[in-house]
């Protein structure tokens, strides 16, 4: 319902959902259910969508379900990416690492996108360039629609040339290139962070 846009019919639903996943007292319905429910309140409360992932990680993380736990780190980055930028990394590192070791790469694409966001609101705008295209698979760029509006900053910034020489060679790299990649590039960016806030 909320990727199809119907997200005061979503916000309803989730309710009477959550309620049913609390009685069921099995932890991986509700981390999951907590997930979806976060999803809805992302564009219109992040802080309420930040604090039902955060419940929803710390049941997943308690529970020892790595799944759900992969999937709602990316979700905490978005949120976290408006606030403090290493909180987001430190979540966007931890689904990459997630997707990567357990070779879930079609999962790789949303942390990636979200990642590529984050180190464009930095002014980092070739590794941003360079992971986007890569990650900007047609589900990423239903469910994660910030993608769009990166894509189009970035060519702006950089110019269309530019811009298609990065994509490409992010195009090229393979997943496990794309994965080492981009945790280097969190690397530099927050020790950038850190050196600045000092």
């Amino acid at each position: 319902m909320t990727l199809a846009g119907a997200t005061d019919e979503a916000m309803v639903t989730s309710e009477r959902v959550v309620t049913t996943a609390y009685a069921t007292d099995n932890p991986a319905v509700l981390a999951y259910v907590l997930l979806a429910r976060g999803m809805i309140f992302r564009d219109t409360d992040p802080v309420a969508a930040y604090d039902v992932h955060r419940r929803g990680l710390t049941i997943a993380q308690d529970s020892g379900n790595r799944l759900i736990e992969s999937h709602l780190p990316g979700n905490l980055s978005i949120e976290a990416s408006h606030g403090d930028p290493l909180h987001a990394f430190d979540y966007v590192t931890l689904a990459i690492r997630h997707f990567y070791y357990a070779g879930a790469f079609s999962h790789l694409h949303i942390p990636l996108a979200i990642l590529a966001t984050v180190l464009d609101r930095l002014g980092h705008y070739e590794p941003a360039a360079t992971i986007i295209e890569f990650a900007a698979t047609p589900i990423v760029r239903t469910g994660y629609r910030e993608v769009n509006t990166t894509m189009m900053h970035l060519r702006e910034v950089l110019g269309d040339e530019a811009y298609g020489s990065f994509a490409r060679a992010g195009e090229d790299m393979t997943n496990a290139e794309m994965a080492a990649y981009a945790l280097e590039q969190i690397d530099w960016a927050g020790a950038a962070l850190q050196s600045d806030s000092r």
